[in-house]
């Protein structure tokens, strides 16, 4: 398999070995140790195309997700320093977002649409490690309004950890209206599929409770609770260049409490239409630090992709970091699993150039400290206590 050279120093190399000493689940004052020295890095992974996903399997093998006119990943065995080549996971369609690594088998899940959606659907799954890819069967029961939900385009999916809901995959999904345009927006809604089945079948979730949003991406806190976090594109919603958020307490089933993030754009933020984000949470014990991905940018185009990171389970968002101020649009997030060579980093896959393309930066959570105050709450102590 060739693979591309890699971008990074030796010191990513010590941190590396640092971060896999971490525990698999990290108490608070524990958190230093995945701080380490900053380090970022970046490299081109697609040359053409769109919308990407990035996840890390079970093994610690990293999966960049990619393509509207074809799917297909590429592999990383060696924490992201180096890829192989692309591997088709579908010949034709759009990628559907929302891959999910099933914690429970190893599996991995990836979404394909025939066309622009809403368009009928095909899961593949690959059950060695992202090597191969087969079509399955799959039903996906309508919402509580009669509605079939797409899944174009999210965030990557997860699987539950902890409560009475343990082992269930989720991902975020949408309603589209009948079709895809601006007539629609006002009847469009996010939502999330479940299944407790290992994803043979699926649950749809209630609506988000704010018509007119689409493109949305979810994490488990540690109290069990789902975050879920949304873009919106209908210009007669109020601050419509600024995220929506709410809140789950039954696995994902039905969301609460939704509000406006003021600290968080969505999208260019001189026109009134919003942008795919990235969102991962840290694997912490009790401490929900969660990093979030999108433009900051007061033009009218996209460009300048940016992290922010939360340290109170998306309550306040106080330190963003500027990734690349060039050309870029649609962005996933994931975090490395404890002892593999994937521990302690972050990685960002978003398109670029603009959308023509994509790449895949790495870094770690010191490098985001190492950004501005948003002026958004305040920064924790993340010293040894």
């Amino acid at each position: 398999m060739k693979k591309t050279p890699h971008l990074y120093s030796s010191v990513a190399c010590s941190l590396l070995l640092l971060s896999a000493l971490s525990a698999v689940s990290l108490a608070d004052d524990e958190l230093s140790s995945i701080v380490g020295a900053p380090v970022f890095g970046k490299q081109r992974l697609f040359d053409d195309q769109r919308y990407p996903n990035v996840v890390v399997t079970v093994k610690g093998t990293v999966l960049a997700v990619w393509g509207n006119s074809g799917v297909a990943v590429r592999r990383s065995e060696d924490g992201g320093k180096s890829w192989g080549r692309p591997i088709p996971v579908a010949r034709a369609g759009y990628h559907g977002g929302g891959t999910i690594v099933d914690a429970n088998s190893g599996d991995i899940l990836v979404f394909v649409e025939e066309r622009q959606p809403p368009a009928p659907l095909t899961l593949y799954r690959s059950q060695d490690d992202g090597r191969s890819w087969q079509a399955q069967a799959t039903v996906i029961a309508k919402d509580v309004n009669g509605n079939r939900p797409s899944m174009h385009m999210n965030e990557h999916g997860i699987t539950l950890v902890s409560g009475p809901h343990k082992g269930r995959l989720l991902r975020p999904s949408r309603y589209y209206g009948p079709k895809d345009g601006k007539e629609n927006w006002p009847r469009q809604y996010t939502n999330a599929i479940y299944s407790d089945d290992g994803g043979k079948s699926w649950k749809t979730s209630e609506p988000f409770p704010e018509k007119g949003t689409g493109e949305a991406a979810l994490v488990e806190l540690a109290d069990g609770r789902i975050y879920y976090n949304t873009r919106v594109h209908w210009p007669k919603r109020p601050r419509n260049g600024r995220r929506r958020e709410a809140w789950s307490v039954d696995g994902g089933a039905s969301w609460q409490n939704w509000k406006i993030v003021e600290a968080l754009p969505d999208g260019d933020q001189g026109r009134s239409y919003g942008c795919m984000g990235g969102l991962a949470r840290l694997p912490l014990d009790d401490r929900d630090v969660l990093i979030f991905s999108n433009l900051d940018t007061n033009a009218s185009h996209r460009e300048r992709v940016t992290v922010w990171a939360s340290f109170d389970g998306g309550k306040t968002w106080p330190v963003k970091r500027l990734v690349d101020e060039g050309r870029s649009g649609y962005s996933s997030l994931a975090v490395g699993r404890a002892g593999t060579l994937t521990a302690g980093w972050i990685y960002l896959h978003y398109e670029h150039d603009p959308f023509k393309g994509s790449h895949l930066a790495r870094f770690n959570l010191a490098w985001i400290l190492d950004g501005k105050p948003t002026g958004d709450g305040e920064m924790p102590d993340l010293k040894l206590k």
